[in-house]
This record gives C-alpha cells, sequence and structure tokens, in this order.
C-alpha cells in the first residue's frame, strides 16, 4: 500500500508541475492507475461487493487519451479514444505486462461549481501472459484435468467515477485533475473471445489529468 500511495502522489507531482493548468484546449488525457484483484464477478462489484482476491494481486497501469467529441449531440458527454499498458503483479506466480486500446465515453455532472464524471469504455486487452486470477476463474472443478478456456487476448471494460478535485476545493493549479476509482474488466464476453467464459476484475483507484 505505500508503494500505491507514493506511486499517486508522484503522478499528481508530475501532472501538476509538467502541465500548463490553464491552457484553454483540453484534448488530452494521461492517467496513473493502481488497482487490487477481486473474486467478485462484474456484477457483484456493481452492486457493492468488493471482497479482494485471497493471492494478494495487483495491477499498476497509466492510460493516455485524445478528446473525439466535446458534448456529444449537444449533451454533457465527452467521448475519447484511450490507450494503456500495465504491470500485473502475480505475487507468487510469474508476473505479466499488458496493453488496452479503447473508447471511453464521460457522462459529466455538474453542481454547485463541482464535476462529477461518470465513465465506460469499451476495447480489447492483451497480455503477455494467462493472469492468474483468470486462470482459476476457468477452473473446472467437475474436471480438474479439463479447464475451461482462457486467453492472452480478451474484451476490456474500463467503468469509472470520479470527481475534479480543482473544482471541489477552487483552485484554479488542480483544475481538471480528478480523482476516482474505476472497474479494470477483461473477460470473453460470454464466449465470443477464443470461447472463453471467464475473465478477471480489478478495483482500482486512479488519477487522471486533462490538458
Amino acid at each position: 500500500m505505500r508503494k500505491a500511495t507514493l506511486a499517486l502522489f508522484l503522478t499528481a507531482l508530475f501532472f501538476t508541475t509538467i502541465i500548463n493548468a490553464n491552457q484553454q484546449e483540453k484534448k488530452y488525457s494521461l492517467r496513473g492507475v493502481y488497482g487490487m484483484a477481486t473474486s467478485n464477478d462484474l456484477g457483484e462489484i456493481v452492486f457493492g461487493k468488493f471482497n479482494p482476491d485471497q493471492k494478494d494481486l495487483k495491477v499498476y497501469s497509466v492510460d493516455g487519451g485524445y478528446l473525439l467529441w466535446n458534448d456529444l449531440f449537444d449533451l454533457p458527454m465527452d467521448i475519447y479514444a484511450k490507450g494503456g499498458l500495465s504491470y500485473y503483479d502475480e505475487n507468487d506466480h510469474p508476473n505479466a505486462y499488458g496493453a488496452d486500446l479503447y473508447i471511453k465515453a464521460f457522462w459529466n455532472f455538474d453542481f454547485w461549481k463541482n464535476r462529477v464524471r461518470f465513465g465506460f469504455g469499451e476495447g480489447i486487452s492483451y497480455t503477455t501472459r494467462l493472469l492468474w486470477t483468470e486462470e482459476n476463474d476457468a477452473y473446472n472443478p467437475d474436471d480438474s484435468t479439463n479447464p475451461d478456456p482462457t486467453s492472452k487476448f480478451l474484451n476490456y471494460l474500463d467503468i469509472s467515477l470520479d470527481f475534479d478535485l480543482g473544482k471541489l476545493v477552487r483552485s484554479k493549479t488542480f483544475e481538471d485533475l480528478y480523482l476516482g476509482v474505476m472497474i479494470k474488466h477483461r473477460s470473453g464476453v460470454f464466449g465470443l473471445f477464443d470461447g472463453v467464459h471467464g475473465g478477471s476484475n480489478y478495483n482500482s483507484f486512479y488519477i487522471e489529468k486533462n490538458f
């Protein structure tokens, strides 16, 4: 946890010192993420279950984005093209690297001069090794010698909720700096990807800067 706190602090310092907070047209985004694997499936997480995985599996990732549409159809919705690189800390198992490409929509809620965003991203994900949590999810108790299919290449979902730190504390320096929580989800979409029916979920915290 100390490593994660230090990483988030350094990321925040990086964003606030090298990025011009007064730049008018903010087309880009950069995000740092720390996540923990969970044994819950996506539906359980959405309804409030956040049990950590027994194996203490983690993910660290950096994502960059480009704004495609602002206020799409005159709605408070922004669309970004995003890509990211991840490092999966597999504890006692071989670690892995990953890459994600996705399109993400943010629905903006503005109230009392504050901003909250709900984000939903959809795309593809690749890892250099099969993740332990995904292999465990594919374990077939009825036939341990014949597990369900797994794959390095899977569908990717990125579901998030964050707030603008600068607007909250009334500081121009920290405007467009977002703190949030997210679900980092890989799955086979009920067999559409290589017959995979399982996947993995990481409950995550992040800091993101638009510039």
